[in-house]
């Protein structure tokens, strides 16, 4: 199955506004990943529309959707309005292994580098 539903919840990140996390703030993504549980950027190709990203935050002002996108090696979340802001690189994504419990760092706009933590990997049914 080529695409799995990852789900990022904030982790604790010590020195910033959450130092305890929080599970009401993350990151929705549909991610094509290999059989390594790696990002696949042929997979990535196959079904580039389908590989989308929503930020969720009690905030109504922080949410956004758009989608997971590769350029020049690396992986960024892209938004698709100017209120939902620029693009997010994702630090050294295409070389994690997306496993639950796993941790990424995610360069949210106009703010510091956050910790999120995987807390869910639902594969999604689908051709290859």
């Amino acid at each position: 199955m080529p695409l799995t539903r990852l789900t990022l919840r904030l982790a604790r990140n010590p020195g910033t506004e959450f130092p305890d996390g929080d599970d009401q703030r993350g990151y929705v993504v549909v991610a094509p990943l290999d059989k390594f549980d790696k990002l696949d950027v042929d997979l990535w190709r196959a079904h580039k529309k389908d590989c989308t990203v929503i930020r969720f935050s009690p905030d109504e002002s922080e949410r956004a959707d758009g989608w997971l996108t590769h350029r020049d090696s690396k992986w960024y979340f892209r938004y698709d309005e100017d209120e939902e802001g620029p693009n997010e690189p994702i630090y050294r994504l295409g070389q994690h292994e997306m496993w639950l419990g796993d941790y990424l760092t995610i360069h949210e706009a106009g703010k510091c580098d956050f910790v999120f933590k995987i807390t869910d990997a639902l594969p999604l049914a689908g051709e290859d």
